[in-house]
Parts: structure tokens; C-alpha cells; sequence
């Protein structure tokens, strides 16, 4: 009971941890902004997780250029632009739908539906009923027992 405890404190507080006190603004409205910000962008370390819940310095970078942006007076889709344009697409947990990423958008989808095809396939071809024996001539009958005979 206590280990479970322990993990899921410790599961809990793991995104909280890496924000630091340093990090936080005293508006609780610019810092929303700035969380949900924060929630938008990948870490380019980490790379499956988003900057609000990475450690890595680079992400703690970006946290802190959010802050300075909204700080600045930018809008959220300005702060965005902002940072994209340094970055790339690859910074943006939700990157635009281009002709770049379009496989990242439609590539799952369609290997769904191709391996979902396959199977079908695969499943059509096993619940065929198979053809029925062609019976022996007289002759073939009598070359089968000289065969036998022979052996």
C-alpha cells in the first residue's frame, strides 16, 4: 500500500518538478497562459514530451522565453510563431498539417487501413472451401495399384 503510494506521488509530481520556483510569474493569468503555452510545445531533448513537463535545459530555455514573451506583451499565437519559426515544426506538439507532415498526420491512418486490408485479405483466402477431390480414372486406379505392387 505504501509503495503505491510512493509511485503514484511520485508519478504525480514528476510534471510538477520540472517547473521551477524561479520560473513562475506572479500573474496567475500570464502563468495559465504560459503553462498552457508550455503544453503546446515538444522538447526537443526529450522529444515525446512537451516542454511543461521536461527537465532538460533546453526545455527549462523555452519555459523561461515563453514567460519573457508573454511578458513582452505577445499573444499566445504570436508566442507560438515565434518560437516555430526558430524551431521548426518539429517544436509544436500539434505541428500544421503541410506537405512536410503530412505522412507524420495521414502515415498512421493509412497503415491502419493497410494492415486492417491485409488481414481481410488474409482471412478471405483461409475461409475459402476447398475443391473436391477428382476421382481416379479405372486406368489411373490400376497404375496406382502397380505402383504399390512394384514397392
Amino acid at each position: 500500500m505504501i509503495r503505491r503510494l510512493a509511485l503514484a506521488l511520485v508519478l504525480l509530481a514528476g510534471p510538477l518538478a520540472a517547473l521551477g520556483p524561479d520560473e513562475i510569474l506572479a500573474d496567475p493569468a500570464l502563468e495559465a497562459r504560459a503553462r498552457a503555452l508550455s503544453r503546446e510545445l515538444r522538447c526537443l531533448v526529450c522529444q515525446s514530451e512537451s516542454i511543461d513537463d521536461s527537465n532538460a535545459d533546453l526545455a527549462r530555455d523555452l519555459r523561461l522565453l515563453v514567460r519573457r514573451r508573454l511578458l513582452a506583451g505577445d499573444s499566445d499565437a504570436a508566442v507560438l510563431a515565434y518560437i516555430h519559426e526558430r524551431y521548426g515544426d518539429f517544436v509544436l506538439m500539434r505541428p500544421p498539417v503541410t506537405d512536410r507532415t503530412a505522412l507524420l498526420w495521414f502515415g498512421p491512418f493509412g497503415l491502419l487501413v493497410g494492415v486492417g486490408g491485409l488481414l481481410l485479405i488474409r482471412a478471405r483466402r483461409k475461409t475459402k472451401t476447398p475443391v473436391a477431390p477428382v476421382p481416379l480414372t479405372a486406368a489411373e486406379r490400376e497404375q496406382l495399384r502397380q505402383l504399390e505392387k512394384d514397392a
